[in-house]
């Protein structure tokens, strides 16, 4: 029997006893059920973070097993970044300037082959991060691997055409100059001999008799023959691999517009037309469109005695001719 409950009036100065109505039962019953149920719903969650099912046991060891191969495979593939890299400098610092070909840009080597969308959805997989860095590290990997042998591919042509590319590049003086007597002035600052002003003399001048043969320094085709403005009578032949070199004041043009010249072939006589003060030759080589000092390009024409005195003879200060 449920004990008897009282209250103090203080208006009668009495105790009287506490009538429950089914309401207040009602409300003590559903106190009761939330808390249980409450109480409920913590212990559940308390057991599931805290208690692991052997599913859940076999997951975990999974993903650790998982990370483990993902941060062998990533060392893997960051030491063949090294080797890549390593590759990519000797290509561009040694092979390729054997054979005088452009580096490859670096933009080129590691430009993004990837598809973005792919890498979008491996975010939504399990452990995405990893998953995303790794295929990314991948991709930019056979990237590089696929240039770098497109690169090999290149100088592998380049070799075959050496010889041709030898024997296209200027390497001779283009009068005959073997005792060096008709060196005149050289690549770099000088006085102009009409404006008597400092400015950059682009080329080299060597004095000779009027009608002195003019020899084209290597093969190639001839692009330009005709009046130019300054040069006079000129001609302008094309070596191919960048290469381009200049006749100018010429009395007499021996060479026509699309004539493939080889090396030491007569394509004009010295004179002084143009700007010029006195009989000479003025010899330009153009590389990739930057003009090069010319002196650099006689190697199959001079002994090294010769050519140091050459070099000599052509960085004097003194007046030029054009």
């Amino acid at each position: 029997m449920a004990k008897k409950k009282f209250h103090f009036n203080p208006e009668t100065l009495s105790y009287e006893q506490i009538e429950h109505t089914i309401t207040h039962w009602l409300k003590q019953l559903a106190i009761h059920a939330l808390s249980g149920v409450s109480l409920g719903i913590i212990f559940f969650f308390i057991f599931v973070s805290t208690i692991q099912s052997p599913e859940e046991k076999q997951l975990v060891q999974e993903k650790s097993h998982m990370e483990a191969q993902y941060k062998v495979l990533e060392k893997q593939m960051q030491e063949l970044g090294y080797v890549m890299t390593d590759l990519q400098q000797r290509d561009d610092n040694l092979y390729r300037v054997v054979f005088q070909a452009d580096p490859i840009p670096l933009s080129v080597r590691r430009g993004s082959s990837a598809n973005t969308e792919y890498y979008e959805q491996l975010l939504d997989m399990t452990n995405s991060e990893i998953v995303v860095s790794t295929s990314k590290k991948l991709g930019e990997l056979k990237k590089e691997l696929y240039i770098q042998s497109k690169s090999y591919d290149e100088l592998v042509l380049l070799a075959k055409n050496k010889e041709t590319m030898l024997e296209n590049l200027p390497a001779i003086q283009p009068v005959l100059n073997k005792n060096l007597k008709y060196m005149a002035s050289g690549y770099g600052w000088r006085i102009d001999p009409i404006y008597h002003s400092r400015r950059f003399h682009a080329g080299m001048d060597f004095t000779a008799p009027i009608g002195t043969n003019i020899f084209a320094t290597g093969n190639g085709v001839v692009v330009g023959a005709g009046w130019e403005q300054g040069y006079g009578n000129c001609v302008q032949i094309n070596h191919g691999y960048g290469y381009v070199t200049l006749y100018g004041h010429m009395s007499a043009i021996k060479a026509r517009v699309g004539q493939k010249v080889k090396r030491g072939d007569i394509i004009g006589l010295i004179g002084s037309t143009g700007k010029s003060t006195g009989p000479h030759l003025h010899y330009e080589v153009h590389y990739k469109g930057t003009i090069m000092n010319p002196q650099n390009y006689y190697y199959l024409d001079l002994s090294p005695a010769e050519y140091d005195k050459m070099v000599q003879m052509s960085n004097n200060a003194g007046q030029i001719f054009d």
